[in-house]
Parts: C-alpha cells; sequence; structure tokens
C-alpha cells in the first residue's frame, strides 16, 4: 500500500522532513519512491520556508490510491490539497499531567488552566474514645 508520509532528516534535536511517497513496508527513513516536497517543524508557521509542496504530484499520488498519514494530512489541509482530517478529543491535553482533576473532580474546561489548590486549615476531629482490644494470641499448633 502506498502511503505519502514523513521521512526523518537533519541533525540530533533539529528535525527536518521530506514528505515521500513510500510503500507502507518500509523503513521511516528508508527507500522511498518519490519526494514531493518537505516540512520543517522548527521554523513559525507564519514563514512559507516551513513547508513546501509539489501539489501536482501529490494529486497524482492519492488518485493512484497513495492514502496520507494523519500528519501528513494535516499538513495538506493546511495548504488545501486535501480535506483536513477531524479533531481528535483530548481536551486535557493542553494541561500538565499533574495539574489535571482526578476521577470523580470538576474536569479543567478545555485549553483553561488548572488553579492551584488553596490549602485551607484543617480542622480536627473531636476525639472519641474507642475501646482498646487485645490482639488475638495464636495457639501453638499440635503435631
Amino acid at each position: 500500500m502506498l502511503k505519502i508520509r514523513l521521512s526523518r532528516g537533519g541533525a540530533k534535536k533539529r528535525p527536518v522532513y521530506k514528505i515521500v511517497i513510500a510503500d507502507s513496508r518500509f523503513p521511516r527513513d528508508g527507500r522511498f519512491i518519490e519526494k514531493v516536497g518537505f516540512f520543517n517543524p522548527l521554523l513559525p508557521k507564519t514563514k512559507k520556508e516551513r513547508v513546501n509542496l509539489e501539489v501536482e504530484r501529490i494529486k497524482h499520488w492519492i488518485s493512484k490510491g497513495a492514502k496520507p498519514t494523519l500528519r501528513v494530512s494535516r499538513i495538506l489541509g493546511e495548504a488545501a490539497v486535501f480535506p483536513m482530517p477531524p479533531k481528535g478529543n483530548n481536551p486535557l491535553k493542553a494541561i500538565p499531567k499533574k495539574d489535571r482533576k482526578k476521577d470523580g473532580e470538576k474536569p479543567v474546561a478545555e485549553g483553561a488552566k488548572a488553579e492551584p489548590k488553596k490549602e485551607e486549615p484543617k480542622k480536627e476531629a473531636p476525639k472519641v474514645a474507642t475501646p482498646k482490644t487485645e490482639p488475638k494470641k495464636e495457639e501453638p499448633k499440635k503435631k
């Protein structure tokens, strides 16, 4: 099956991706059929050098049955070449994991930062006398 996907290049911690047509069985950075663009995620979204696409070749390969991966379909959707995929539903993704609420608590609104908890003075419960019981004594085992 043909895929339109990203192939990583660049240095350590400085990725640059080629947008390639490849068989799905080939390795990510391995053999590909044709290079149809590139993507540089380190540049701001406003710069036109961030993404370069050969639109005619991409349309040709889509007509031949190539399917873009989710990330590539988003890139193609922004360029109005392919329909934009539906957004996923993860409302807590923008909130740091330590600030996410546990089950049973009110969920935090999407995109909102969790408020730090205010510590209230603890009220001590009145002490109630509980009867003390002695631990059970075990009898020695008979052989």
